[in-house]
């Protein structure tokens, strides 16, 4: 077959435009590295429930009382951690917020993963002050969340206690926000939106409204299954595990913008959303004054439909941080040879783990992806890590990556979800800990 000049002038130029207009990669520098070890952990308040003492008693079909009756694993490799153990584990940091003033609110998620194993997992969010030049975490408090006004309008594990103590089979809390007096969180079950107040004591629970509609996942209170097997089931648009992951608020507090974790099912075409042809999440915008959703929304590309995104925090007015990740976890170094037991070794080592600069403009329906940073892929000129390099470069290799904000100057945070016990991405058969990153990001930070 022949092709003109002209034709493959076209082809060269339509294939230069579009690689003019891909988010290009930007060099990222480890300026800090700071860890809490993973078996940290709080006590369930004086007043809760004495089930909340111990944690990770449902976490199989059958009730476990027995202390270290249920061996951690990650994709088949043993933690080296056994539950139920006694007391809340300070892990699954899911939504992290800077306060500009040298600390940080950080959120733990829903407990052991899902709406089934968690009941015994208190939910809470606590106040830290981190110094990177000592390696030092100080918990300044920890808030739980609690409804003992009867806000919820759906029944609670613990219903009939006085403070109303919330657990993982409740809510599952990913992101969260500081306006004001009040903490806003953003959460995957509904998927909703909560408010509450200095105390942890629930204000208001949002629905999830598009084009007015709400939009239900099938943990949302309510979804049941059909009385016959050939009955029809209740339509949810989201996936389970695939709410509200990140949320980012404008720098004067008048705006949330809530982002799901995985596309909504449009049942008019049948297929989950795009756009250009990639799959698409949605960034909500809510008024924090009317409390209520705007109907403004814009669509966040992924680079695969598989992917997820882990958090979500603005800059300014205009740019803001997404962390968009794979499924995978653990270094190449430590990579499964051939024939290699596999419980010992990693068989799907990270691969795609970023942050992504985007501009958020009114006047158009998608997010725009500007640049990123390789989070595989970090420069350590200062000797500041406090992990092994791996060919030279400092890696951040965990299956969920869920927390990111704008620290000041040139500078972001970054922080894993450990998943305590369940998750092990640094050494194939030892739990995480809890890890942020400070990270010089000068080319980021600058890119329009």
């Amino acid at each position: 077959m022949k092709y003109s000049l002209s034709t493959i002038s076209l082809a060269v130029l339509f294939s230069f435009s579009a690689n003019a207009f891909a988010a290009k990669e930007l060099p990222a520098r480890l300026a800090g590295h700071v860890i809490l070890p993973g078996d940290t952990k709080v006590q369930a308040p004086a007043d809760a429930p004495n089930d909340l003492k111990v944690n990770g008693k449902f976490h199989e079909a059958k009730r476990t009382d027995k202390l270290g009756g249920i061996e951690g694993k990650s994709n088949g490799r043993p933690t080296g951690i056994n539950f139920p153990f006694e007391g809340q584990p300070v892990q699954g940091h899911s939504g992290i917020v800077n306060m500009q003033d040298g600390t940080f609110w950080i959120l733990t998620d829903n407990g052991l993963g899902n709406k089934l194993n968690s009941s015994d997992s208190a939910l809470f969010f606590r106040h830290y002050k981190i110094d990177f030049d000592k390696d030092q975490w100080e918990a300044l408090e920890t808030v739980f969340l609690k409804d003992p006004n009867k806000v919820i309008p759906f029944r609670i594990t613990h219903e009939d206690t006085k403070e109303r103590y919330l657990t993982g089979s409740d809510f599952d809390p990913e992101s969260i926000q500081v306006i004001g007096d009040n903490f806003w969180i953003g959460e995957e079950f509904g998927p909703y939106l909560l408010k509450l107040d200095r105390q942890g004591n629930v204000q208001s629970v949002f629905d999830t409204l598009l084009d007015g509609k709400v939009i239900s996942s099938p943990d949302r209170p309510g979804m049941i299954l059909p009385g016959a097997p050939d009955g029809k089931l209740l339509a949810f648009q989201a996936k389970r595990s695939k709410g509200f992951e990140g949320m980012a608020a404008s720098p004067d507090g008048s705006k949330l913008y809530p982002l799901l974790e995985g596309a909504l099912w449009d049942a008019d075409k049948a297929q989950y959303e795009q756009h250009d042809g990639k799959s698409a999440l949605r960034i909500f915008e809510f008024d924090v004054k009317d409390e209520k959703y705007t109907g403004k929304t814009w669509l966040y590309p992924m680079e695969d439909a598989k992917h997820s995104i882990g958090d979500f925090n603005m800059i300014d007015d205009t740019y803001g941080l997404i962390i968009e990740r794979d499924d995978t976890e653990g270094t190449q170094d430590k990579a499964c040879k051939d024939g290699q037991d596999k419980t010992q070794c990693f068989d799907q080592p990270a691969n795609f783990k970023r942050v992504y600069k985007i501009k958020l403009d009114p006047s158009k329906d998608a997010a725009e992806k500007i640049a990123y940073i390789d989070l595989m892929n970090i420069q350590d000129p200062n000797k500041k890590a406090k992990r092994d390099l791996v060919d030279g470069k400092f890696v951040f290799p965990f299956f969920t990556i869920e927390n990111v904000d704008f620290v000041g100057d040139n500078f972001i945070i970054v922080g894993n979800d450990n998943n305590y016990p369940k998750s092990s991405s640094r050494e194939p058969n030892k739990a995480d800990d809890n890890e942020l990153l400070l990270l010089d990001v000068k080319e980021l930070r600058e890119a329009k």
